[in-house]
C-alpha cells in the first residue's frame, strides 16, 4: 500500500474518534437541559400544589372574618332591641338578625368545604413534594455523571487533537491538503476501498484504468464520481460482480 494512504488511513482513524467524542459532547448539555427541565416541572407543581394551599387557608380566614363582622352585627342589632320600644322596629331587627345567622350558617356550609378541599390539597402536597424531592436527587446524581463524563471527554478529546497533529505533520503536504478538502465535504469517508469494481464511497462503478492504477499503488487515485480517495488491499475483491 502505498505510504501516504497509510498514514492517510491512521489520519482517518483518528479524526473518527475526534468526531465521534465531539459528538458525544455535543449531547451532553441538552441532557443537561432536559433533567434540569424535569427538576423544574416537579418543583412548579409543588409550587402549584403550596400556592393552591395558602388559597384554600386564605380564603378560610376570609370567612372566619366574614363570620365575626355577622355576629357584630347581631350583637348590634340585639343591643338595639333592648333599646327600641316600638313593635315594628323591634321585629324589623330580629329580621336583620335571622338574617346574619342564615348568612352565618351558609358561611360555614363554605368553611366545611374548604376545610375538606384543604385535607385534599394537603395530602396532594405532601405527595408532590415527596416527588420533587426524588427528581431533584435523581437529576442531580445524573447531572453530576454527566459533569465527570464530561469532563473525561474533554480530556480525551484534547489528548486525540494533540495526537492528530502529530499524525497530521508526518503526511505528504499535497495528499493532507487533498484530504482535509475533501473532510469538509465527505466526513468520515475520505478513504474508501475498493470492492467488486464500486467505489465503496458512492458505489458507483469505476473504470478499469482505475482499478488498476489502485492495485499498483504508485499514486493517490480518486473516484471519478465522488472525489474520494481509493485504497486496495489484497483482501479485496476488484472483479465486478456480475
Amino acid at each position: 500500500m502505498l505510504e501516504a494512504i497509510e498514514k492517510l488511513l491512521i489520519l482517518q482513524d483518528r479524526d473518527r474518534k475526534i468526531r465521534r467524542v465531539q459528538a458525544e459532547l455535543a449531547h451532553i448539555e441538552p441532557e443537561r437541559q432536559t433533567l434540569k427541565g424535569k427538576t423544574a416541572s416537579t418543583q412548579a407543581a409543588l409550587d402549584a400544589g403550596k400556592l393552591r394551599l395558602r388559597q384554600i387557608e386564605s380564603d378560610r380566614k376570609r370567612l372566619e372574618l366574614d363570620v365575626d363582622a355577622k355576629q357584630q352585627q347581631i350583637a348590634k342589632y340585639a343591643n338595639q332591641q333592648l333599646l327600641t320600644r316600638k313593635n315594628e322596629e323591634y321585629k324589623a331587627l330580629a329580621h336583620e338578625i335571622e338574617g346574619c345567622k342564615a348568612d352565618i350558617s351558609k358561611i360555614e356550609d363554605q368553611e366545611i368545604s374548604l376545610m375538606e378541599q384543604a385535607e385534599v390539597a394537603q395530602k396532594e402536597l405532601v405527595r408532590l413534594t415527596s416527588e420533587a424531592n426524588e427528581a431533584k436527587k435523581h437529576a442531580d446524581s445524573l447531572v453530576s455523571l454527566l459533569g465527570e463524563r464530561e469532563t473525561n471527554m474533554k480530556k480525551e478529546l484534547a489528548t486525540l487533537q494533540s495526537d492528530r497533529d502529530g499524525l497530521a505533520s508526518v503526511v505528504d503536504e499535497a495528499a493532507r491538503s487533498k484530504y482535509d478538502r475533501l473532510a469538509k465535504s465527505k466526513g468520515d469517508n475520505v478513504l474508501v476501498g475498493v470492492q467488486h469494481g464500486v467505489c465503496g464511497g458512492c458505489h458507483m462503478k469505476l473504470p478499469a484504468q482505475t482499478l488498476v492504477a489502485c492495485q499498483s499503488h504508485q499514486e493517490l487515485v480518486t473516484c471519478i464520481n465522488c472525489g474520494r480517495i481509493l485504497f486496495y488491499t489484497r483482501e479485496m475483491i476488484l472483479a465486478p460482480t456480475d
